[in-house]
């Protein structure tokens, strides 16, 4: 069976997935970055170096599979974003991975930002959008953006027209500082939705949205102020719905801008079920692609997905 390799090293992550022919994942490997406790993040050299360390590890369990299938294509992210200017340092050890390999095994290496990793993992996922264009928003501690997505003309890439983002914080920032405020580890966002399941009730915590633009410190700074005084599970609720209802105002002005109303949501703040549930009761004109859980977070699949697509794999 033929076999693309996709690999990812984001801020926080390092991934590899191994996707056949017939579209069916093979191996999905990841690594979550080490953070020391109570530590809101890591340094890009921080992180450039524990990739380092980490892919040798991943790659070992890729050879058993290599050796009984081939090899035809490689994809890897390159940088945060489709933008002149996005560059991190975190991506170079996949990149050197990628390229390494391509030029050993005389295969193909196709490049593409982790933006549209994530897009990609999306649309193989959350089975569509089928048609584009389509509105997509990306929600992660690194980004928070509403874009609109196209084809690229005579081409398999994407062409990304950002519409909108943060004025400050991103959606994964206010969800992992409270968590580090309440003691939980970072990245925080599995464990704080846990402890929102739990809450009896939330508090209403002022949102904010002007033309196309979203803010999330007044949230962070609204919350802290109640830490100590409210009991965690209800404030990591109310974390979680001032996101939703940041998301409904953000949306809803889109509606005056485009009559798409098919949008596509992914990154790891996109895998909470409670912004989810949110989303899809309060927006009933619009058809919500959600990327799959394992699938928003962090992740290597799209890489591998787009190179599958480039090198005509997928069967």
């Amino acid at each position: 069976m033929r076999l693309t390799l996709g690999v990812d090293t984001s801020s926080y992550t390092t991934s590899l997935c191994l996707l056949g022919e017939d579209g069916k994942i093979v191996l999905d490997q990841r690594k979550i970055l080490e953070v020391a406790s109570g530590s809101r993040g890591l340094r890009q050299s921080e992180a450039l170096f524990q990739h380092v360390r980490n892919l040798p590890q991943l790659t070992h369990e890729l050879t058993s599979h290599l050796e009984a299938h081939e090899l035809v294509a490689i994809g890897v992210s390159t940088k945060p974003r489709p933008q002149g200017d996005s560059y991190m340092p975190v991506f170079l050890p996949g990149l050197s991975l990628a390229h390494s390999l391509s030029h050993i095994l005389n295969i193909p290496c196709y490049e593409l930002t982790h933006q549209e990793n994530h897009i990609w993992a999306g649309l193989a996922s959350a089975g569509g959008p089928k048609n584009f264009p389509f509105l997509a928003i990306h929600l992660s501690g690194g980004t928070t953006e509403l874009t609109l997505v196209n084809r690229v003309r005579d081409g398999l890439g994407l062409e990304i027209d950002l519409w909108g983002g943060s004025s400050d914080l991103h959606a994964g920032q206010l969800v992992d500082r409270l968590g580090v405020r309440l003691g939980l580890p970072f990245p925080a966002g599995a464990q704080l939705e846990q402890l929102a399941l739990t809450a009896p009730n939330s508090l209403p915590i002022p949102t904010f949205h002007k033309e196309g633009k979203v803010s999330f410190s007044g949230p962070l700074t609204a919350l802290d102020r109640l830490v100590g005084k409210e009991k965690p599970e209800v404030l990591a609720l109310s974390c979680f719905l001032a996101i939703s209802r940041t998301l409904i105002k953000w949306i809803s002005w889109a509606e005056t801008k485009t009559t798409c109303r098919q949008l596509l949501i992914v990154g790891g703040v996109a895998s909470n079920s409670l912004i989810r549930q949110e989303l899809v009761k309060a927006l009933p004109k619009w058809k919500l692609f959600f990327a799959a859980p394992q699938h928003s977070v962090d992740n290597a699949y799209g890489a591998a997905y787009f190179a599958a697509l480039a090198s005509h794999v997928l069967t």
